[in-house]
């Protein structure tokens, strides 16, 4: 009885994708700081999804779906993001499994009442200094995510890296529990989960 899950997992199964992250690159700037004033659109590369640990028969696994229909902008001033938000297209969502994805869009998500996932920043992020070429910094956010019908105060740590003159990526997880948005447990037959997961994002910020 647990042969076969433990063979499908272990070997048929795809090992989930590795967590989103900004690029690699030195935690100290490898070039000059320069101004990042403006306001900056979430760009071509970005990613969002969830990430969901399962147990099959007692293996366990994590589950991982990811679209790159994600919208938002962030303004910056001198070292602080004042404000920002992203969304998400919750429908064009997929993981390595149609099945999932069919029990995520319909009774879990309710995908066609509910097609967006959004986050909108509520406090200034404060960076600290403004990052040259190659450095990455680490700070906290506070904002409301809304799933569904329902929005909640969220802080989660971010990561931010200048890329570029004029590029920079962000990073982040964001725990989010079930109940705390009318979202029905992803469990369903010998696929069983926790009362909980976690909201990923890459944003590749261009201006």
């Amino acid at each position: 009885m647990v042969g076969g899950p433990f063979v499908y997992i272990n070997y048929i199964h795809e090992d989930a994708p590795e967590r989103l992250s900004v690029s690699s690159g030195a935690t100290q700037g490898t070039g000059q700081a320069t101004a990042v004033d403006g306001t900056w659109k979430v760009g071509t590369g970005s990613q969002a999804g969830y990430r969901v640990k399962e147990v099959l028969f007692g293996q366990k696994v994590e589950a991982v779906g990811r679209t790159s229909d994600v919208t938002g902008d962030l303004t910056l001033s001198g070292t602080k993001v004042d404000k920002g938000s992203f969304t998400v297209d919750l429908g064009t969502v997929k993981s390595d499994e149609d099945r999932r994805d069919q029990q995520f869009q319909g009774r879990i998500m309710e995908v066609s009442t509910y097609p967006n996932a959004t986050f909108t920043l509520t406090e200034p992020i404060d960076l600290g200094s403004v990052p040259a070429a190659g450095a990455k910094v680490t700070a906290k956010a506070t904002g409301t995510l809304k799933l569904k019908n329902a929005e909640k105060a969220v802080t989660f740590d971010v990561t931010a890296s200048r890329t570029g003159a004029d590029t920079v990526e962000v990073s982040g997880t964001i725990p989010v529990k079930f109940a705390d948005y009318g979202i029905a447990n992803p469990s369903v037959g010998p696929i069983q989960t926790e009362d909980n997961g976690q909201v990923e994002f890459l944003l590749k910020l261009t201006r």
